[in-house]
Parts: structure tokens; C-alpha cells; sequence
């Protein structure tokens, strides 16, 4: 899932703070499918195909922010825009990258050439030809200037060359670093090694478009996808702004058609009145209110899903105490995490100590926190005796000589409000530390992050969340922590605390994991990375974020997963039954 960004990299996760975690305290952040797996109903009979009608709600915007792949930034848009446009590869029901447009692919021997080979007879959803020409257009076009994407700088920014087109130094990546020997094969070079490019493909900016359809309508042709545009299991029916957009089956679509023959989105203003639709039968699935939350959860047609979406808080590794890691370990282990989750999020977050969550391709089951357990209630034991050594270390003799310390996050957003409020009560009482909040204003924490990197009197702790962009280890490792990552604010490696050689050590680490082609390999490289990364307290992970919803028990094959996706070829194994 994806914001956007302004400028650099360490934008998106603040980005993703404010506009997803608000829509979940709104209940209005929900999948228009959800996830689920309901299996219960498989001997109910199938609806006759004039009943097989999905219809769910979106919730909290008055209308679609865009409907063109290279720039679709929002949950929404992406949300219909993977009903009618696919790629080259796509994400299954399990987040692994498999073919989609293509039937195959490889890594050359180099590590940087990839070369697609296209599935046979594709066509767009108006009968027209689709061939590696149209691949290479819609890539080169998500990253034209005049294009304007705030997206596909970033997922599309291992293509060699995608810089130089951006800053207006060539004018294409056609016949550069994009080659169309054929008609059926495309081949791409990247600007390093890196193999976890596929999962990077899986965005819609990567997405096939329709060239004859943009050169007719130019940036309009969105209003006139019934026409065609895309190649994915629908095609745009109908859409009234501001109100509705229906779907139906692209009869050309080139796997198994999808069962539903018509799928529609209404725009809701409100949860509440999207619950209530719900309830009146007007609705297959709604969002549940944290009000209703309660007792929702016991109802049969009740379902939350872990998301990929940690909540966290970060320390600055160039102020003091926190360049001392056994202060952060104490600081870590003297939170109880499961009260926190159940009291201040009223259970529609799950306590963790993972940085990569779960359902995550690269998840660990194995991972522990700074103690070596899977404790998520504290041990204040361990982190009183963290502390004093911490102390001694720094030539302290007591917690009064440690400079002032102070909590950065975003105000106005009661749940954080409560949950730093717990936090500090915590802090005070397990190690007489008085924490001090500093909420403010999104921007102005935006900029503080920012400015932390490489400064020593930046601020020294903050609380913010990651949503997962691509299904890759690398996006919640490599990204967050490596060498000169935008992301990088807490400094971790770069600083000159007695364990920064160390940290040196897991960044080579990740490196050489995002190169490695030995999938095996390459996982348990993360996986160790992980595990010292939460020893050194890189992160100071607090919840994952869970999606909960309603869905009709008449809606039967949607598989859940933490992404609230549904792969193309998936619709032809859902129906409604009677």
C-alpha cells in the first residue's frame, strides 16, 4: 500500500501515518473485498449468474483520486485499478510475485538484465493486440516528466537510466535500458543488482496501458475506460463521480473469466452509514467501527486480518542516552506491549516484536525481542538491570544525570495521544525515567524526522508506521536501515556508539541479501539481519495493524492476506452462493 511522496524516501512512511491510520480510526481504511477465507458455505448452491453481484463500499473519500496507473498513490484508486489493468507479474493470494502478462522470466548471468517473455494472444479488454511495444511504452511512460508521477520514481527507479529520463538528460528508455527484440519479449537492465526487481513490478505503475486510448482522450481517457485501456479481468461499465463505479467481466480477458458478472463500489461519506447499508442488505461487506468493535468480533461474518503495517518508534542514535544500546534495550523491555494493544487499540492491533509482520513473505516465526523471548508483557527485570549497565557505561549514578528526554508524534489522533500517555507511565514506572510528549503538528514531524539524519541534537525519539509497498524483505529491511537510505533517520550504522561496527556488519549484511538470486539463501540472510536489528533496538516495533470488516457468508473463495489483494486469476474461483 502507498501514499505517495514528496522529494525523498523518507517521506512514505509518514505519508502512510496520516492517511491510512486516520482512515482506520475511522473504520474507513477497510479493503473494498477484505480478506478472508470463508470456506463454510462450500455445499451452499452457486447463485444463477444473473445474482452473482458483488457490491462494496468506499469509505471516507467523495471519489477515486485517479484511475491511471502511473499515478494511482491511494488504496482506493489502487483498489480499482487492479480490477482492470495488469502487469507484467502480480501478487497470488500469498504475496508471491508470480506471472501474469508474462508466462516467464529470468535474471541474466550479468544479475542486472531481466528478460519477459509475454504470454501468447494477449489482448486488450477492446479485442486490440497487446505486445511487448505496449509494455515498454506504459513503463517508459509512468516515468516521462511530463507524466508527473510521484510513484513510479520510486518503484520504478531500478531501471537503468530512469534518473537520467526524470531529469530530462534523454528523452526515453525505449531502446536504452527497455528492449522490445520481439513481440513476446521484453528485456529490462537495472541500474544494480537486485532481486528482488519482480517485487518492485508488482505496483500498478508497472501496469500495461492502452496507447491508442491516451493518445485519443490524453490525461481524460480515464473517463472513457469502458472503451478499453487495460487488460485485466474487468472493464469499467459505468462510473458516476462521486457516487459509483460498476464492473464487469472483460470477456477478453486472457485467463478464466471471473464469476461476479457485475462488482460496484459506492462511495460512502461516513463508516456509519456504510455499516448501515450494510445491515439494510444493501451491502456484501463494511468496515467495523472501533464502537462496534466489541461486539462485532463475535459475529460469524466477522474477520480481521493482519495487515503489513507495523506501528514503531525510533531513536536517535547520535543523542544521548540512546547511542547507548542497553538504554534503548531497557527502554524497549519496560513497555507492555499486549496491554497497550488490547487497552489503548481495544484489540484491532496485534502486539508484536517483528519488523517484518506477519504473512509476509520472509516472516519469521522464530524472531524474539531484545531478550530472547517472545515476551510482548515487558520484563522490567531485564530492562532494570539494562539500564544500570547502560549507566555505568555512560559514568552515570543515577537516572537524573540523563539529559531530558522528549517523544515526538503526531497530535490529534486520540489513540497515539493514549498510547504515548501509557507509554510514559510505563517508562516512569519501570525505570523512573520521566519521558517527556511532544506532540505536533504532521509537517512539522515530518521535518523533525528529516532533520534528525546525521544530527546529533536532533530529536531523540519518535513514533510513526511502515506500510508495505512491495512483498520484499528488502522494503521493511534494507530500506529502513542500509547505508545513505532516506529512511535511515535513527542513524543506525552511522554514528559512533561502541557497537556501530556492528551495525556495519547487519547493513554489508542486507546488501549482499538484496543481491543474492538463491532464494533460500537470501531469506535467512534477512531473517538474521532482522533479529540483530531488533537486539540493537533499530526499530522499537509496538503493533501490527489488523483490517476488520464484515463480509456476507454468501460471498465464498476470497483468500485473505495482508494486503487486501486480490490476484487477477483469483476472480474466477469467487461467486456468490444462494
Amino acid at each position: 500500500m502507498s501514499i505517495g511522496r514528496r522529494g525523498s524516501m523518507a517521506s512514505q512512511p509518514r505519508l502512510l501515518l496520516l492517511s491510512c491510520l486516520l482512515a482506520l480510526l475511522l473504520a474507513a481504511c477497510s479493503s473494498p473485498f477484505g480478506g478472508g477465507n470463508d470456506t463454510t458455505n462450500q455445499v451452499r448452491t452457486k447463485a444463477p449468474q444473473n445474482k452473482q453481484i458483488f457490491t462494496a463500499p468506499l469509505v471516507g473519500v467523495t471519489d477515486f483520486d485517479t484511475l491511471d496507473p502511473a499515478l494511482a498513490h491511494d488504496p482506493v484508486s489502487t483498489k480499482a485499478i487492479q480490477m482492470m489493468f495488469t502487469g507484467l507479474v502480480q501478487l497470488d493470494d500469498k504475496l508471491q510475485v508470480r506471472p501474469q502478462l508474462a508466462q516467464s522470466w529470468k535474471q541474466e548471468s550479468d544479475g542486472i538484465t531481466w528478460t519477459f517473455k509475454l504470454k501468447p494472444h494477449l489482448t486488450f479488454s477492446d479485442g486490440t493486440q497487446l505486445t511487448s511495444t505496449d509494455v515498454a511504452y506504459s513503463l517508459d511512460r509512468a516515468l516521462q516528466p511530463e507524466t508527473k508521477s510521484t510513484i513510479a520514481p520510486i518503484y520504478l527507479r531500478l531501471i537503468k537510466d530512469s534518473d537520467q529520463l526524470l531529469a530530462g538528460r534523454i528523452p526515453t528508455l525505449i531502446n536504452d535500458s527497455i528492449l522490445t527484440p520481439d513481440k513476446q519479449t521484453i528485456v529490462i537492465t537495472t541500474n544494480k543488482q537486485a532481486a528482488y526487481f519482480p517485487s518492485m513490478l508488482t505496483y500498478p505503475c508497472s501496469y500495461v496501458v492502452e496507447k491508442s486510448l491516451i493518445d485519443k482522450y490524453k490525461s481524460q481517457f480515464t473517463d472513457h475506460l469502458n472503451e478499453g485501456g487495460g487488460a485485466g479481468p474487468f472493464k469499467v461499465d459505468t462510473y458516476a463521480h462521486r457516487s459509483r463505479i460498476d464492473f464487469v467481466p472483460n470477456k477478453k480477458y486472457y485467463n478464466a473469466q471471473p464469476q461476479f458478472q457485475k462488482v460496484s463500489y459506492i462511495f460512502y461519506n461516513t463508516s456509519q452509514e456504510a455499516y448501515q447499508a450494510y445491515a439494510n442488505n444493501q451491502l456484501d461487506m463494511t468496515g467495523v467501527p472501533i464502537n462496534t468493535f466489541t461486539n462485532d468480533k463475535k459475529r460469524k461474518d466477522f474477520h480481521q486480518i493482519p495487515q503489513q503495517w507495523i506501528n514503531y518508534y525510533s531513536m536517535n542514535y547520535l543523542t544521548k542516552p540512546f547511542d547507548n544500546i542497553h538504554i534503548r534495550q531497557a527502554f524497549a523491555l519496560a513497555i507492555d506491549k499486549t496491554t497497550i494493544a488490547n487497552d489503548v487499540w481495544k484489540g484491532t492491533a496485534r502486539a508484536t516484536n517483528h519488523i517484518v509482520p506477519e504473512g509476509m513473505p520472509g516472516y519469521s516465526t522464530k524472531t524474539t525481542g531484545p531478550d530472547g523471548t517472545n515476551n510482548l508483557q515487558g520484563n522490567s527485570k531485564k530492562a532494570q538491570e539494562l539500564l544500570k549497565q547502560g549507566l555505568q557505561e555512560e559514568k552515570w549514578t543515577t537516572v537524573a544525570q540523563i539529559p531530558p528526554i522528549h517523544l515526538t508524534y503526531v497530535s490529534g489522533i486520540g489513540t497515539f495521544d493514549q498510547e504515548v500517555k501509557v507509554l510514559t507511565q510505563m517508562w516512569q514506572k519501570v525505570l523512573n525515567i520521566q519521558v517527556i510528549a511532544d506532540p505536533v503538528d504532521y509537517n512539522t514531524l515530518l521535518d523533525k524526522v528529516t532533520a534528525a539524519t546525521g544530527n546529533a541534537n536532533g530529536i531523540q525519539m519518535w513514533g510513526l508506521a511502515w506500510v508495505g509497498e512491495y512483498p520484499d524483505p528488502q522494503d521493511w529491511l534494507s530500506q529502513q536501515f542500509s547505508k545513505g537510505s532516506p529512511n535511515n533517520n535513527m542513524n543506525y550504522g552511522q554514528n559512533t556508539s561502541s557497537t556501530a561496527a556492528q551495525q556495519q556488519l547487519v547493513q554489508k549484511q542486507l546488501l549482499d541479501a538484496d543481491a543474492n538470486r538463491t532464494p533460500g539463501e537470501r531469506q535467512q540472510s534477512y531473517q538474521s539481519a532482522e533479529q540483530q536489528l531488533i537486539n540493537d533496538v533499530a526499530w522499537l516495533p509496538m503493533q501490527q495493524v489488523t483490517e476488520t470488516f464484515l463480509r456476507t457468508p454468501a460471498i465464498v473463495g476470497i483468500v485473505d492476506n495482508g494486503q487486501d489483494s486480490i490476484s487477477p486469476d483469483d476472480w474466477a474461483k469467487i461467486y456468490r452462493v444462494q
